[in-house]
């Protein structure tokens, strides 16, 4: 098999491989978009069964929506709510003096003042 034979069925393999990759990343968000528009319809038919089944009226029913900043004011108060628990601190405050030894090794004065001599 010659270069120029694997060049062609490399660049044939190529397309073949993005139009496999493109059809399964839309594939998977046409199903996850198919999922989110679903879900809600079989919580809330299932929600419904469980309200009739204790006997509940139907206008608590039909009054189970709730608006999406609702939603996002109740979980933020929640989250709040439950990483002020973790906030409890001593309010001491201690500083300590770290001394570190001296090292020539670690001084620059060394470099800087002690230059090589030219030989003339």
């Amino acid at each position: 098999m010659s270069y120029i034979n694997l060049l062609s069925i490399g660049s044939q393999g190529g397309w073949t491989i993005a139009f496999v990759g493109y059809a399964i990343v839309f594939t998977a968000l046409i199903v996850l978009v198919l999922v989110f528009l679903v879900l809600p319809k079989v919580l809330h038919i299932n929600l419904r069964t469980k309200l009739k089944k204790e006997g509940k009226s139907s206008a608590n029913i039909d009054n189970l929506n709730i608006e999406g900043d609702v939603n996002a004011a109740i979980a933020m108060a929640l989250y709040l709510h439950f990483e002020q628990i973790h906030d409890d601190e001593s309010n001491i405050i201690t500083i300590k003096k770290v001394t570190k030894n001296y090292s020539p090794w670690s001084s620059k004065i060394y470099g800087v003042m002690n230059q090589p001599r030219l030989r003339r």
